[in-house]
């Protein structure tokens, strides 16, 4: 069980260069495995080109390595608190992806201008608060994933699977962690076309909420009937 884990983790990260979502190491792909409690993460600051399925580090949800040769990310803690707060997330990205960051950076939201966004992001990509400077120098990991629980916690996190992090960057999550790139490569393409359509026209609007409930309806919930049966 934990080879496969692993090698899904393997597979999830290596995706992420792919698609230009990575520059040296600045990113990470966890999956979780909800019967036992583990998760695996791909290993801190270890180039991807040497990557291999056994680097994986696997980890408990209380923030123990169980298995692996190498420190798990910095950004395990995020990932773990992201984990407890929300049992239908089965995988997670963090990446510092140029466009998304730049929105975060600027301390911004991504409104939802058309029905690319809408189609995986139901409204605004938000984006959070600057954490304190106590947050910061006591625990700033942990206290990056209490910030997004804190703010997901009574909103559909799933129908928003995507939250930018003021100064920092972007996190993404899915059922699993193919799932959770998948979104991470939309978030950079929506974050794209969002930036450029501010250019092209700085007085533009987010597309009227019919076309958004229209876009984003056809391809979740019962009445879905976009794509294959």
């Amino acid at each position: 069980m934990l080879e496969s884990l692993k090698k899904a983790v393997y597979e999830a990260n290596m995706l992420l260069p792919k698609y230009h979502l990575v520059t040296f190491t600045w990113g990470n792909v966890s999956q979780i495995d909800r019967e036992t409690g583990y998760f695996a993460i791909k290993p801190s600051g270890v180039d991807y080109d040497k990557l291999t399925p056994e680097d994986m580090v696997i980890m408990d949800l209380e923030g123990n390595k169980i298995e692996g040769r190498y420190n798990p990310s910095s950004d395990t803690p995020t990932h773990l608190e992201l984990y407890k707060a929300f049992p239908e997330i089965g995988g997670i990205v963090h990446t510092h992806s140029s466009w998304a960051t730049s929105w975060a950076q600027a301390g911004r939201g991504i409104p939802c201008y058309g029905t690319t966004h809408a189609d995986y992001i139901y409204g605004e990509v938000p984006c959070l608060r600057c954490l304190t400077k106590e947050e910061i120098e006591d625990d700033y990991e942990k206290n990056t994933g209490l910030l997004i629980t804190e703010y997901f916690r009574d909103k559909d996190y799933m129908a928003v699977p995507a939250v930018l992090c003021k100064n920092h960057g972007p996190f993404t999550w899915g059922k699993d962690g193919y799932e959770a790139v998948h979104h991470a490569v939309v978030l950079e393409e929506v974050a794209k076309m969002a930036a450029r359509c501010e250019q092209i026209n700085p007085q533009v609007q987010p597309a009227p909420q019919e076309l958004q409930d229209k876009h984003y309806n056809r391809k979740h919930g019962a009445n879905a009937y976009y794509g294959q049966k």
